[in-house]
């Protein structure tokens, strides 16, 4: 089995590295501009009125806010796809593919930048009291922050780990569709009459 060439480690660890690093600091930024999500007054900033703006919101749960209130089993299966990835990357030799060292690179980034928020690492508490949590609670949620418009009806906020995981899968799926050479894999064959 050849080895893994040393230049995809750099590229898969600087993607991830890269990628998560722009999602902490964006929410950050945002977050301090318009500080935590308030249930009582919607606090948009749009970028094109009505389209697309930032609002802060904390997810709970995963995509579009399924399992609301499973923090923990998220974080804990997050970690277990760290782990997986890496094996399959490095030890199993599959960041001699290129796009997928490109496309887990993302993925691993979004991972890792979800993961902080979940573990709790931006040291916020919670403003304000809902169902699940009381005011100066520690908070254990995804901040999301990107708003899209879909006529009248808003997309989930999202962030960029999101959008990096998003990317990363679609690589993913069209790397799934094509051969070793660059040509697309052939799915079936009809026979010739």
């Amino acid at each position: 089995m050849r080895a893994v060439p040393l230049n995809r480690y750099l590229i898969f660890f600087s993607i991830a590295a890269v990628g998560s690093g722009m999602d902490l600091a964006t929410k950050n930024w945002i977050f301090a501009k318009l500080g935590s999500p308030n249930p009582r007054q919607a606090n948009y900033w749009w970028i094109w009125d009505g389209v697309v703006g930032f609002q802060t919101s904390l997810n709970e749960g995963a995509l579009f806010g399924i399992g609301q209130g499973q923090v923990f089993l998220f974080a804990s299966l997050s970690c277990l796809a760290l782990v997986a990835l890496l094996a399959w990357l490095f030890v199993a030799g599959a960041a001699r593919d290129l796009i997928l060292t490109v496309a887990l690179g993302c993925v691993t980034a979004g991972i890792l930048g979800n993961l902080y928020d979940r573990l709790g690492m931006p040291n916020l508490t919670w403003e304000y009291a809902n169902s699940f949590h009381e005011v100066g609670d520690p908070v254990h949620a995804v901040r999301d922050w990107i708003v899209v418009m879909i006529g009248s009806w808003q997309w989930p906020n999202f962030n960029i780990a999101d959008s990096l995981l998003v990317c990363g899968a679609i690589l993913l799926a069209w790397h799934a569709f094509r051969t070793g050479d660059g040509t697309p894999a052939v799915v079936s064959e009809q026979p010739a009459k």
